[in-house]
């Protein structure tokens, strides 16, 4: 039966294949007291799965390809930062040692803390940022519990059946597949770009949330805030993606799913006849020049800005520069000189 679902467009386009199912991945805690003697061992616990983590996210950063955006390694700096937070570890020891509490607790109660602070905040970008300290404290447990990413990256063999829609893309001899999740981290995003998956839909999240700014980075049609979507949605199940609507539609009818397959080719024709565009100066029809600007995170992405006929920068982040800073705070020369050259003469 076809239905449809609704959440927040984030990315444009549109994106057809098979389902493939994450579960939600979130771990299940244990609850319980230790004893005074075990407060050290606990507190250490907690300690080597953190650095574990850190290790792991410094790897991940140390493996991205050249070509991945910008934005995804800025936001693997900030899940290092939330990591490696005072407050956050202060916090955990005195669940542990003044409380009693194991380690996953401690560890899941600071969280709830901080949480709330984040709730707090008036700007919505930063309380989106709850969601990067969720993520980050869930692969420290995951870590602790010695649990795989859940993420996978090749496509499970399909059993066969003769249906419609396989009949209708039966020229396709690799048919795409579609992500849905509960949630996805930075980290799950890098393995997304590396493997065979054409779009995905999220539970949660928010248009500035980390997994749509990488989503929109990446140029991948993406819906996220589907809500219970990872439930409703089989595996297998055929879906259509319309980032442009924010609507995933499942198990659509023959008809259905050709109006879709029509409406994605027409939208890959008409970016193709932009492009040529590009370069062409931007002019109302009563002869009045209108500027377009990118907004950009760092230095680099100005050739890219270049590249598809911008003329200067409306928005820059220049809080990427500090998350990806390495040690080093940039310099007005790094940071600005790039930037401003946008405009051209």
């Amino acid at each position: 039966m076809t239905f449809s679902i609704h959440g927040l467009a984030v990315a444009r386009g549109i994106a057809i294949g098979r389902a493939v199912l994450v579960a939600s991945s979130r771990v299940d805690v244990a609850h319980y007291f230790i004893t005074p003697d075990q407060v050290a061992s606990e507190i250490r616990r907690v300690a080597q799965a953190r650095d574990a983590v850190v290790k792991e996210v410094r790897a991940l950063q140390q493996s991205m390809s050249k070509d991945a955006p910008a934005e995804i390694a800025a936001v693997l700096e900030v899940h290092v930062m939330l990591l490696e937070d005072e407050l956050l570890a202060e916090g955990i020891k005195h669940w542990i040692g003044e409380r009693l509490y194991n380690a996953e607790w401690a560890l899941t109660s600071q969280l709830e803390v901080v949480a709330r602070q984040f709730d707090e905040m008036e700007d919505p970008y930063l309380r989106e940022r709850k969601a990067d300290l969720e993520q980050v404290v869930e692969r420290v447990l995951r870590h602790m519990k010695g649990l795989p990413s859940a993420l996978p990256t090749k496509r499970a063999a399909k059993p066969g059946s003769a249906r419609q829609q396989d009949l209708l893309l039966e020229d396709q001899v690799d048919v795409p597949l579609v992500l849905v999740a509960h949630d996805l981290s930075p980290a799950d995003m890098i393995q997304f770009k590396q493997s065979v998956f054409a779009g995905f839909v999220t539970d949660v999240g928010g248009k500035t949330s980390h997994t749509a700014i990488v989503a929109r980075s990446l140029d991948i049609p993406a819906v996220v805030g589907a809500r219970s979507a990872s439930q409703w949605v089989r595996q297998d199940d055929w879906v259509i993606i319309d980032g442009d609507q924010g609507v995933m539609i499942v198990d659509p009818s023959a008809i259905i799913l050709a109006e879709y397959e029509f409406k994605r080719r027409q939208a890959d024709l008409e970016r193709e006849r932009l492009t040529r565009l590009r370069h062409t100066p931007a002019l109302s029809l009563d002869g009045q020049r209108v500027e377009l600007l990118a907004n950009i995170e760092l230095p680099d992405d100005s050739e890219q800005a270049l590249a598809v006929g911008a003329v200067g920068v409306g928005l820059f982040r220049s809080e990427f520069l500090f998350m990806g800073h390495d040690g080093n705070c940039p310099t007005k020369k790094s940071s600005t000189t790039p930037i401003w050259r946008l405009y051209k003469a």
